[in-house]
């Protein structure tokens, strides 16, 4: 029997997102996040408090860096998710990663980490006293350590973590359990 839990924010995985943006005196910041991912081929999508520094960031320089933390470095992610750039305008360099501009987009690469989107901002807007960001993916970069022998992402190498919203857990992915448009493929034969 199922209980019922009222409303939450319940889904499970959420994905742990690292959030790049120079501030005003071009020093790098990056927040980590869960409430975003991809939303069309070309396309992520953004809900962010309005009150972090990296909305601020996001407004004037119309450009950021989406990158996807590996196990190695989750106490600096994590750190990255707790400290507030308002509050702590050296969160960034108090971390330890180090950052390299891109070449695409007026963002910082947080260089430690080994998959990295450059996005740049296709609108914001006001929903609920938040900001719900979309913004274009304009380039992809990773680590080829990451690669596989035909040069994609393997999602094992990747080394990746998730979030759990049920007890704010992270989580280390990378058993691969099936394969997309397959594993069901003999339940359509009737």
């Amino acid at each position: 029997m199922k209980k019922d839990l009222g409303v939450k924010p319940y889904l499970f995985p959420m994905p742990t997102l690292m959030i790049a943006t120079y501030n005003e005196d071009d020093t790098p910041d990056s927040m980590m996040m869960a409430w975003g991912g991809i939303c069309a081929g070309n396309m992520v999508a953004l809900n962010l408090e309005k009150e972090h520094k990296t909305c601020a960031n996001l407004h004037k320089r119309m450009a950021f860096t989406i990158s996807v933390p590996d196990v190695a470095h989750i106490n600096e992610a994590d750190f990255l998710g707790i400290a507030s750039g308002n509050k702590m305008p050296d969160k960034f360099a108090r971390s330890g990663l180090h950052a390299q501009k891109s070449e695409k987009v007026d963002a910082p690469i947080v260089t430690e980490f080994p998959l990295t989107l450059e996005c740049t901002v296709e609108s914001i807007q006001e929903v609920h006293g938040d900001y719900h960001v979309l913004g274009e993916i304009v380039g992809v970069l990773a680590e080829e350590s990451v690669l596989d022998e035909k040069g994609r992402v393997d999602p094992v190498k990747l080394n990746a973590f998730v979030f759990d919203q049920f007890q704010n857990g992270y989580y280390a992915i990378g058993e691969k359990v099936g394969q997309a448009w397959n594993s069901g493929a003999g339940l359509m034969k009737s």
